[in-house]
């Protein structure tokens, strides 16, 4: 057997062994999420955040062919204007290893590796889920089997907006996932603080999700927990707002034939023109919400062990 390729810092490395709270965070959001230059002072501010409020971040990346758990700030600066990294999910991820390739980690890349590293918490942006039009093009992310397979929690506001977040919910209730509302009843729709649909279960404090982990893996069950955490209300751009932007660009997606890995950058780049730049504020802000609630999550689940 070969041994994992799996290349944990310094940082990262002391904190695991002596059982401190690790958030796992992705590198997508800085090579396909967000433009330069605010996709690294963003990764900067969210692993700040992490350290500020007792934890300690863990941003995943695949750099010549090897998974790295924690970068530096120079590794940073550069994934933020690299080219020829690939975008990483459960399908291709092997390849890019064996390639010895870069990669950004989707969510389901990410919360693969974090598992492998042994991190239990990772804070991303929004995931996601059953694209609009799927009984044409059956576009389903990978993030949502992921869930029921890898058991990470992950912490987001809601899937990403231009999904179809009826069938997204749907999905993941087929498949044994529990999503959970923190202090919320409603699903979160990224941009905006409700998509109208009610969520499953509802959590009040950090310690009640982590209860609730807890009890997952003294029960054995497989798979993650999805923490829905909607922006805060300052940050949001209302839903009937959104909807708008969204069904264009989404129209115009599909009359320039995108397809597969390019629909969501090619929609988020639209969302940021159409909006001009509010949606990259409100991305931000809850970036940094979803990283200060994993780590409450991450500290909570470390006072239970």
């Amino acid at each position: 057997m070969n041994a994992l390729p799996l290349v944990l810092s310094a940082e990262v490395r002391d904190a695991l062994a002596c059982g401190k709270a690790v958030v796992a965070l992705e590198s997508t959001i800085i090579t396909h999420g967000m433009p330069w230059p605010q996709n690294v002072s963003t990764a900067r501010e969210v692993e700040n955040l992490v350290r500020a409020e007792g934890g300690v971040p863990a941003t995943i990346a695949i750099i010549s062919g090897k998974i790295h758990v924690g970068l530096d700030d120079s590794t940073l600066e550069w994934l933020g204007t690299a080219k020829d990294v690939m975008k990483v999910s459960r399908a291709d991820l092997a390849y890019a290893l064996s390639a010895g390739r870069h990669g950004s980690t989707t969510v389901a890349a990410t919360m693969i590796c974090a598992h492998l590293a042994g991190i239990g918490v990772f804070a991303t942006g929004g995931i996601g889920g059953v694209h609009r039009g799927v009984e044409e093009t059956m576009d389903i992310s990978a993030d949502l089997t992921e869930f029921a397979r890898t058991p990470v929690a992950v912490v987001c506001a809601g899937a990403k907006a231009l999904l179809d977040l009826p069938r997204t919910l749907e999905f993941l209730e087929t498949q044994g996932v529990p999503v959970v509302g923190y202090e919320t009843s409603d699903f979160p729709a990224f941009w905006s603080r409700s998509s109208g649909l009610p969520v499953p279960l509802r959590a009040d404090s950090a310690k009640e999700i982590a209860s609730m982990i807890s009890m997952r893996a003294t029960l054995g069950l497989d798979g993650g927990v999805v923490v829905a955490n909607p922006v805060p209300a300052a940050s949001e751009i209302p839903r009937a707002e959104m909807e708008a932007f969204i069904t264009q660009a989404v129209e115009e997606a599909r009359r320039d034939g995108i397809t597969g890995k390019a629909v969501t950058p090619y929609l988020l780049s639209r969302m940021l023109e159409l909006t001009a730049g509010r949606s990259l504020e409100t991305n931000i802000a809850l970036v940094l919400n979803n990283a200060r609630l994993a780590t409450h999550i991450a500290l909570a689940l470390g006072a239970k062990a």
